[in-house]
């Protein structure tokens, strides 16, 4: 195993929007597979045709895109173990279905859904196994030439996987060590069905995994209980010295209460589970995502990274780098990770300081522009110097504008418990005083005119928290801002005093 190359897939079903548990998964494969210099295959896992819903594809591939997460090879992205789609796949895995039938591993079965139900009224707890086989009507039951005939005829029947019973299956797991179940437990699983001539996942995934030769298998706890199948389908196949090694991640579970993460908590808490936007084609409905939501992507990969691995330090903040370097599935939990979505905010504000006030003022641009500000009205130079004031209080970019629309638009209003508190008969008289004193300064940047007007207010023996407090609510509308004289500069000499004597105005 060791100078096997390390080869990775993530295998999504085409069934809807992608979860944000899916999304960690491949987030793993990708950070396992570029730590170790494998490849990452993208493959779609489409054998059950009712469940397709169109769009879900593109859909995926376009999360990934936003995330930056890359696959090396796969659907859309070509390589040399194709093809990647698995209803593209339909005479490999009849080949291997014949294979396991010749050698006794596998049986046909003709047992209809009637029957079936049959028996479960009949036997309590029914299942298809070493136990009830013999009393079903399949090719272990039947003669030889009864069952070459139904085939013949079209009888749709599906193919069993035969397993011994009372035998102990390892599984070697590299996050939860050896796991034991005995064989007995096991149902004879479906491998095929006539009906459509295609597998079912457990067939093809074993066929495609050994064949594209993966080399390890990255995937939710929800299918450990498959994986003593899996194990002895790969043994069926003698393929049992090429298996892949098997990581279970832990579950994503709600934020609150047990059980695992679902759609439904996160409408109810408000926040979303999918990485876009998802509008389902049968129901019309609309889910949120965590872009249209205004995460950052480097945030959603951090914050989930963190979800059921630590980087064995105490370190949060890491760029995808950084994970690909400390990542380690020894470090990974066995228990379920309660999905924080709070820390997913936490995460997105650091980044938004992370980056630079050029990156953010670019990513503000439409937000002015959906409250109808004429972007090309201001330089670039003035939206980096207003996000560089503002974006330490917001935890999203678009919330920018409720922290700064004073610096795209004067203020038609007053705040009204900020009047009652901070404007009185006095105050007219004293701004006008100040505006005065702000046309006689010639260098008007911040420091000169903070100087200048301190000690104007100390000079006349005002009050300095009852002038500037006046002062912001004039300008802003409302008491709250960054440093009054950062906005004074910003804004101008010009706009600064107009917004006074129209304060001075409005408030008589």
């Amino acid at each position: 195993m060791a100078e096997r190359k390390v080869r990775v897939r993530f295998a999504p079903s085409p069934t809807g929007a992608l979860h944000i548990g899916g999304v960690r998964t491949a987030l793993y494969n990708y950070l396992f597979a570029r730590q170790h210099g494998g490849d990452l295959v993208f493959r779609i896992e489409d054998t059950d045709s009712n469940r397709f819903v169109p769009g879900a594809e593109e859909y995926i591939l376009e999360s990934f895109k936003w995330l930056g997460i890359q696959f090396d090879e796969g659907v859309s992205f070509g390589g040399n173990y194709g093809p990647y789609r698995q209803s593209e796949r339909r005479d490999i895995y009849k080949k291997y279905v014949k294979v396991l039938l010749d050698s006794g591993k596998a049986y046909i079965a003709f047992d209809t859904p009637e029957e079936l139900d049959a028996k479960r009224k009949e036997i309590p707890n029914f299942q298809y196994d070493a136990s009830t086989r013999m009393s079903m009507r399949n090719s272990l039951t039947m003669p030889k030439e009864e069952v070459d005939r139904l085939v013949a005829e079209g009888k749709q029947y599906v193919v069993r996987f035969k397993i011994e019973p009372d035998e102990d299956v390892h599984v070697d797991d590299l996050i939860r060590g050896d796991v034991k179940i005995n064989s007995s437990i096991l149902d004879d699983k479906v491998l095929y069905k006539s009906a459509d001539e295609l597998p079912t996942y457990h067939l093809a995934n074993i066929v495609d995994d050994h064949l594209m030769e993966i080399s390890h298998v990255i995937r939710g706890e929800e299918w450990l209980p498959s994986a003593p199948l899996h194990v002895l389908l790969y043994r069926a196949f003698g393929w049992e010295d090429t298996m892949p090694r098997f990581a279970h991640l832990p579950l994503l579970l709600k934020p609150e209460g047990n059980g695992k993460l679902s759609k439904r908590d996160g409408d109810r808490l408000g926040f979303p589970v999918f990485p876009l936007e998802w509008h389902d084609p049968k129901t019309g409905e609309v889910s949120s995502g965590y872009r249209e939501s205004g995460y950052l992507p480097e945030a959603v990969i951090n914050f989930l990274a963190l979800l059921g691995w630590n980087p064995g330090n105490d370190q949060e903040l890491m760029s995808m780098d950084e994970l690909v370097n400390l990542f380690d599935l020894n470090h990974c939990s066995k228990a379920g990770a309660k999905f924080d979505y709070k820390k997913g905010i936490w995460f997105n504000h650091e980044y938004i300081l992370r980056k630079s006030d050029e990156e953010i003022a670019a990513l503000f641009k439409p937000v002015l522009e959906a409250h109808g500000v004429a972007v090309h009205d201001y330089t670039d130079s003035y939206l980096t110097k207003v996000v560089s004031l503002v974006k330490g209080r917001v935890n999203f970019v678009k919330e920018l504008w409720e922290q700064a629309r004073f610096f795209f638009v004067a203020p038609e209003t007053y705040a009204e418990k900020d009047v009652k508190k901070r404007w009185n008969a006095d105050t007219p008289r004293i701004m006008d005083e100040l505006a005065g004193v702000l046309e006689g300064i010639g260098d008007f940047t911040s420091k000169p005119s903070e100087d200048i007007v301190i000690a104007w207010i100390t000079e006349k023996g005002y009050h300095l928290g009852n002038v500037m407090n006046a002062f912001r609510l004039a300008v802003v509308g409302e008491c709250k801002g960054p440093h009054m004289f950062d906005i004074t500069e910003l804004l101008g000499k010009e706009e600064t005093i107009r917004r006074m004597r129209r304060a001075v105005e409005v408030l008589k």
